[in-house]
Parts: structure tokens; C-alpha cells; sequence
């Protein structure tokens, strides 16, 4: 399972979830460790986001991040899909995703590491990754690049990505 933020403009349209630049370097990331192209991806693993919903633009043109209220709204939703799909390996893509499962106040601390978490009674490992967004640098330069790569190779020799190949 893994789990953006919220959809982005193009998503509703598209009708499909990482649908521009930021699911392109994602893609790529989820081809070069784990041997698995987009259409494999999109058909083996379940994308769910934080929010359902496209939340708007800030002033600034960015995409505007879920207000606490709109993230409780929508919390119901991802309850429910643990509850039916019980997945092995949870993957929260940027700050607020995994914000959703385990407390952190910088990114370094959480990347690249795995965790065993548990929501509604139900224990799977998560391992997180930075937001692939064009606007973040964060995963391009030292430490994040390297630890995006050390969170991937975790993804890659998992044994519910193992299964899929």
C-alpha cells in the first residue's frame, strides 16, 4: 500500500494517482530498485492517499497542504482500507503521509529506516519516502538522496514487493 498526501490537480482528471511529474520520479525510483515499471505498479500495489480530495492552491501557486479538520474528515477512508486489505508493507510518501503513522520532526530521521507500526489493531512495517515533488530538493542533494536510496533498497528486498515480482 502506499500513501500520498492528496490528489494534485492533474489526478482527477487523469483519473489515476501520481499522475504527473511527481508519480514520474516515483516511477522511476520504484523501476531502478525493485524491477517494477508503472502499469506493474499501478495493477500490484494499492494507492491511497491522506486525503481524498484536491485541497487547492496556496497564493503562491503550490499545491496547499490538508488542514488538521480535512485530514480527520478523510480518515475514515484509509481506516477502512486497512481494515479490508490488511497490507504487509505500508509506504507514506512525504512529510504528511507519514506524519499519519509515526511522530518525526525531520525528515532524516525517518527516511531510509524501517518501522513496525499498527493502526486499527493491525501491525505492518513502514517504510517511508520523501515527496518525488519537483518543487522539493530534498531527495536531490546529501543526506536525503542517499537516504532515498537506502529507503528503496529497504522497499525493494521486502518481501511484499518480493511477491510481486
Amino acid at each position: 500500500m502506499l500513501i500520498g498526501q492528496a490528489p494534485g490537480v492533474r489526478e482527477p482528471v487523469l483519473k489515476r494517482p501520481f499522475a504527473h511529474t511527481a508519480g514520474q520520479t516515483l516511477f522511476r525510483w520504484f523501476q531502478r530498485f525493485c524491477g517494477l515499471n508503472e502499469a506493474a505498479m499501478r495493477s500490484k500495489i494499492y494507492f491511497a492517499a491522506v486525503c481524498r480530495c484536491f485541497p487547492g492552491k496556496n497564493q503562491g501557486g503550490s499545491d496547499r497542504v490538508p488542514a488538521p479538520d480535512e485530514i480527520r474528515n478523510c480518515s475514515s477512508w484509509m481506516n477502512n482500507e486497512f481494515d479490508i486489505l490488511r497490507p504487509h508493507l505500508v509506504i507514506p510518501v512525504g512529510r504528511l503521509a507519514i506524519a499519519q503513522f509515526i511522530g518525526f520532526d525531520k525528515l532524516d530521521q525517518v527516511i531510509g529506516r524501517k518501522f513496525v507500526v499498527s493502526r486499527n489493531g493491525f501491525m505492518f512495517d513502514l517504510i517511508p519516502l520523501p515527496h518525488p515533488s519537483g518543487v522539493s530538493p530534498w531527495h536531490k542533494l546529501s543526506p536525503g538522496r542517499e537516504l532515498t536510496e537506502r529507503a528503496m533498497r529497504k522497499i525493494a528486498r521486502h518481501p511484499a514487493i518480493g511477491a510481486l515480482r
